[in-house]
């Protein structure tokens, strides 16, 4: 799951306040890279649980509403959505299942978020649509929570406010687990049951591999890669430069010279990008141009192998 999105967007932070740190470790810097992307991991988990914490509290208020149909006479209600097949499968899941039971604070710590969030769900119109519906399957089930996550969860202000008051890690996780998380509902099998694989933290050891050698590249030859940024910025009034932009070129430069495999243009790509959220408005523009003098100017000089397409 820990792919070179997430890996780019925690070194950029860890990179910032590794200089903002007074006690510059950078074994002690890159455990904490490490255990910020190991949050995300556990951000990932905690979204799937709050599936299953909607579904047992839909259980529950069921039950109450059962009990008081028997009471008066009442028809039966619906137990459609309390007993949807995808829901339970994920709550089922031993992946799951060991990691909630391994936490600390799990969604019943927060059971009014959880109530209220299910009242949000009843009120809405997919899940009118899907009780009214005459389809009965487990691909139904599935594609209502894809569109439930979708939604009312992607996009909830209050689960963002909550989740960033439970870990500092998980401020700007979330736009990107999200992603992951609709993955997996939309890979879920009826036939796998309870052992259905959830996405791994790490696909291979190289994205491991990727993130260590990036941290360490960066840190280490701060100096030299400042110095292609003066050396390429003759028509750029550099030392008006944002610190968060030089330590995102920092950055860049880092990956360019460290990684063949990688095309210049997606290393621009992605640190402008970046620059977009964590810096000054004016910023991505500005570093765009930057970098691509500087990839220019690494080719011309001998000190980068790569090619990078002419402007039109």
């Amino acid at each position: 799951m820990i792919n070179r999105e997430i890996i780019r967007i925690k070194i950029v932070q860890l990179t910032y306040a590794y200089y903002q740190n007074g006690n510059k470790n950078i074994d002690t810097a890159e455990k904490e890279l490490f255990f910020s992307m190991s949050k995300a991991y556990d951000l990932y988990n905690y979204l799937l649980a709050l599936i299953v914490a909607v579904t047992k509290e839909s259980r529950r208020r069921l039950e109450i509403v059962q009990a008081k149909a028997q009471r008066e006479g009442l028809p039966e209600p619906s137990q459609k959505f309390a007993y949807n097949r995808f829901a339970l499968q994920l709550e089922s899941n031993k992946q799951l299942s060991e990691f909630i039971s391994s936490q600390k604070r799990t969604w019943d710590d927060d059971a009014e978020f959880v109530g209220k969030l299910f009242e949000q769900i009843e009120q809405s119109q997919i899940y009118k649509e899907y009780m009214a519906g005459t389809d009965d399957d487990y691909a139904t089930d599935r594609e209502l929570w894809r569109r439930i996550y979708r939604t009312l969860i992607q996009e909830n202000e209050e689960l963002e406010i909550l989740l960033e008051e439970q870990s500092l890690y998980w401020n700007d996780d979330k736009d990107v687990v999200d992603t992951f998380v609709l993955k997996t509902i939309k890979r879920f099998d009826e036939k796998n049951g309870a052992k259905q694989e959830l996405l791994p933290e790490y696909d291979s050891e190289e994205e491991k591999d990727y993130a260590r050698k990036l941290f360490r590249a960066t840190i280490l030859n701060a100096d030299e890669y400042q110095r292609y940024m003066s050396e390429a910025s003759q028509n750029w009034d550099f030392s008006r430069l944002a610190y968060m932009d030089v330590v995102i070129m920092q950055i860049a430069i880092a990956e360019m010279l460290t990684f063949p495999s990688i095309p210049l243009t997606v290393t621009i790509n992605e640190y402008v990008e970046l620059a977009k959220f964590y810096s000054t408005p004016r910023s991505a523009s500005y570093i765009n141009g930057m970098l691509d003098a500087i990839a220019r100017h690494l080719i011309q000089t001998g000190r980068l192998l790569k090619h990078i397409d002419e402007k039109a």
